[in-house]
């Protein structure tokens, strides 16, 4: 049977995923690609334009089958009832065993070359930002949501970027864990927001509801939005 277009994408795909695991890109040479997924390399070429772009379409597969779990499991916590927080913490706790054990994709995912142009991390951040807004929404944020995105981003990224710089038996494995109560302990309260403890921390809880609140026309809800994020700003 004649491969089609698709086939020969993924096979090209599989096998660049292949050479990065086992090799990081160094060892993800056009020509150990080609032969490894048995096509010519002009092929690549046609399919994805340069090795940029292949490596992107790498970044991309691996993520997809990452963040397709994180989601599940999300939507099982939401249905589930879990603690918002604690889904939270185990998300963080299955990004750093990501990154340790995919430490050429998550290289690339943390280029900051290249992450502000890329889907697969875009699609990583938007599972980030919608836990996050599970927490505010249960009124445990203590921060504006953009920045308890941003301070966990941020801590994470560094935390992985610490330990894969440091050789496997020397690792601390408690570094990660510290790292995230540190963050947990800037960014959240100790028990849900009452609404009369002051009107920033009632604005940032109401403003995580804000876009689902269907009493409110659409106009409305924007501009109930940007008053919270006046409130919010200070």
């Amino acid at each position: 049977m004649q491969k089609t277009r698709t086939d020969t994408r993924d096979a090209i795909v599989e096998a660049a995923s292949r050479l990065l695991h086992e090799g990081g890109p160094a060892a993800m040479t056009t020509r150990g690609v080609a032969e490894l997924a048995h096509v010519q390399a002009p092929t690549i070429y046609r399919l994805f334009g340069d090795k940029d772009g292949l490596l992107e379409a790498v970044a991309e597969h691996v993520m997809a089958g990452f963040v397709a779990d994180k989601s599940a499991v999300m939507a099982a916590a939401a249905e589930a009832d879990v603690d918002p927080v604690d889904d939270l913490r185990e998300s963080w706790r299955r990004q750093i065993e990501f990154g340790l054990a995919n430490p050429a994709v998550f290289r690339l995912l943390s280029d900051p070359d290249r992450v502000a142009g890329s889907p697969a991390a875009r699609v990583g951040r938007e599972v980030l930002v919608s836990r996050v807004r599970r927490v505010a929404v249960a009124g445990r944020l203590l921060v504006p949501e953009a920045r308890a995105v941003a301070l966990i981003q941020a801590a994470g990224v560094g935390a992985i970027h610490s330990l894969l710089a440091t050789p496997a038996e020397e690792r601390d494995p408690a570094l990660g864990e510290d790292m995230m109560e540190a963050v947990l302990a800037s960014i959240l309260t100790d028990a849900p927001i009452d609404p009369s403890g002051g009107p920033v921390a009632a604005a940032i809880a109401l403003r995580a509801a804000a876009p689902d609140l269907e009493a409110l026309s659409p106009p409305e809800r924007v501009l109930l939005g940007e008053w919270l994020d006046r409130v919010v700003g200070g």
